[in-house]
This record gives structure tokens, sequence and C-alpha cells, in this order.
């Protein structure tokens, strides 16, 4: 059964019907907007309309395309990643008409483990399967997401099958980072925002998802994003938003090492999460200070936490970047009683 849509994914996903309707849909469309706004559901419901061979309102989820659609992760191994994104070992789905590229495993790895990126294997792979006939003779909707893994050797090839649309072949990217994506592809993309709701909007949405008691202080944290403040409740961050704020206090008061906490919070895979929180906090911090001195620190460090976070996509050790931005927080706090040596 088809889940419910949120009021902003209900509107972004009318407004793509709509040109649908209209003639106006290009083939190729960038779905945007913040992470855990529900933009892959958007796109994925577009992709059903596209190819429902029913004649009732669309889709029907009544006819076999629609049915073969319902089935899609159900032909392959899925996985999650932490940034919620699905990985598709094979790349293909229960409709045979609708392709799904995300993270794949790198099998020549030994142990086989997941890729960080997009590479032009799967780009190409793609190419091939859209330059057959659809087989049930209505179109092709190929979904990448998150498009801003593409390494540039699969955006330029990704950019090709851009520039030689062909009719009733659809490629739809999703991403939370579109800047991150060459300008070429952008440009060549029609954009669906997803956008954040209102404050009261997201907070009835929210209150209706999970306890109440827990949605308030949850979607404060998440800074009135609904999305996030539900899966930050659901998978127990909210908890490790506390530890990271109990970290740095006692950085700042000089009674815990930056270089002791900086392994504990790289340990496992949930160290970009807790950069985000310690962004947060440090946010939260500078907006209740009067002192424009502290206040510069305080921003300057949150751009240092973000630009950590960045780092940690790539090969550097984590846990020396990390280090190195907890050393800066102490600093941001003078005059604290000395305490242990990072």
């Amino acid at each position: 059964m088809t889940a419910a849509f949120a009021p902003w994914q209900q509107r972004a996903y009318d407004s793509a019907v709509a040109a649908l309707d209209a003639g106006r849909l290009g083939h190729g469309l960038l779905f945007t907007g913040p992470a855990e706004l529900g933009k892959r559901a958007v796109a994925e419901r577009l992709a059903q309309r596209v190819l429902c061979s029913g004649d009732a309102e669309r889709p029907c989820g009544a006819c076999r395309s629609c049915r073969l659609f319902e089935q899609r992760f159900q032909r392959t191994s899925v996985e999650t990643r932490p940034d919620g994104s699905l990985a598709h070992p094979r790349g293909h789905a229960g409709h045979p008409d609708v392709s799904f590229v995300g993270y794949e495993f790198n099998e020549k790895a030994r142990p086989p483990k997941m890729r960080t990126e997009i590479v032009i294997e799967q780009i190409r792979q793609l190419s091939e399967r859209l330059a057959l006939t659809p087989q049930y003779g209505v179109a092709q909707v190929a979904i990448i997401e998150p498009a801003d893994a593409l390494n540039t050797a699969a955006g330029n090839a990704l950019l090709k099958t851009l520039e030689e649309p062909v009719a009733g072949r659809y490629l739809w990217l999703v991403s939370a980072h579109p800047m991150r994506l060459p300008a070429t592809i952008r440009s060549r993309c029609q954009q669906v925002p997803v956008r954040m709701p209102a404050r009261d909007e997201a907070e009835a949405w929210l209150r209706a998802q999970v306890d109440a008691g827990q949605a308030d202080a949850a979607l404060e944290a998440a800074g009135g994003h609904p999305g996030l403040a539900r899966a930050w409740i659901e998978g127990g961050a909210l908890a490790l938003r506390g530890e990271v704020q109990r970290d740095l206090a006692a950085i700042a008061r000089g009674e815990a090492a930056p270089g002791e906490v900086a392994q504990r919070w790289t340990a496992g895979g949930d160290a970009p999460l807790r950069l985000r929180f310690a962004s947060d906090i440090a946010h939260a911090s500078a907006r209740d200070l009067t002192d424009p001195v502290r206040t510069r620190r305080l921003a300057a460090w949150f751009d240092h936490a973000n630009r950590t976070r960045e780092l940690l996509r790539t090969t550097v050790r984590a846990d020396l970047a990390v280090a190195e931005l907890l050393v800066a927080w102490r600093a941001v706090h003078p005059g604290n009683p000395g305490g242990r040596r990072a």
C-alpha cells in the first residue's frame, strides 16, 4: 500500500504532476531539498504514475505495472547506508522499466564493501538499459540517489545521456546537496524542490507521527526539520546529542582530553552526526552571547566543525581531524581551569 505523503511532499508531487500533464516535465529532473524530507519517495511516486497503465486516477495501484512497482525492492538485497540512502547491489527493481542507481558493493574489494561513490560503470550500464525499448511500452524511468555521490567520470558519462534525450526516457536525480553536482548537470535538469514546511505545519505533522512529549524538543534540536526530528527520535539520536553536549562542556572546563573524546567520537559510524550536533550546539551558544569576540570565535569554530564533517568523507585520519577541532573548542573557552592534556 502506498504511504500517505506529508504536506510538503504532496505539494512537490502535485507541482510535478501538473507539469507532466501539461507536457512541461523535462526528461531530466533534479529533486532537491534537505535530507529526510522524503525527496526519493516523491520521485518514486511520480515514476509509478508515469508507468501506470490504469485508466482511473494515477497511480491506480491495481494495474500490473503498479503491482510490479510496489515489489521494487524484493528482487534484490537492499541495504540502508548511514546517510539514509539505499544501496542497490545490482541496480534493478521489480518493475522492468525502472532503474535505481545508488551506492553498490565493490565486489573486487576483499572483503567486498560498500562503495562511497557512484562510478562510471554504473552509469554506462544505466545508459545501456535506457537504450532498450520499454518492456511495457510506456516509458523508462531511472532514479539516481544520492546524485551528488557521482564521481567525475560518472558525472561526465551522465552528462552525455542528459544531452541526448530520448522520448519516453526519464532520468531523475535526487540530492540533498545539489551544489556538489557540476553546473553542467544542474543546468540540464528541471528542479523539483521539496521545501521545508512552516513551523506549525511541521509540529502538527510530527506530533501525529511520534510521542507528543518528545516532538517539541526534537523539532527544536532539528531546527524545525520534521523529518530529521522524527529520524532522531526513532533512532535514539537525541541521547547522542546529549552526550555530545556533555563532552563539549567537559572539554571547555578542562575536565576531558580532546584526543580521548575524538577517539570515542570516531570509533563508530556516527562521527558525522556527532559533528552535526556539535556545530548546532556552537550555533545555539553564539545566539545567546553579547560578547562580540566570543561570538566571532564560536562562529569560526562552527565553520571549522562543518569543514571537519566534510573531511570525514575523504581518506583523512578522522580521529586526528576531530581532535584538532576539539582542541580548538577548548581554546574558544579561555579562563577555564587547566585540565588533562590531549
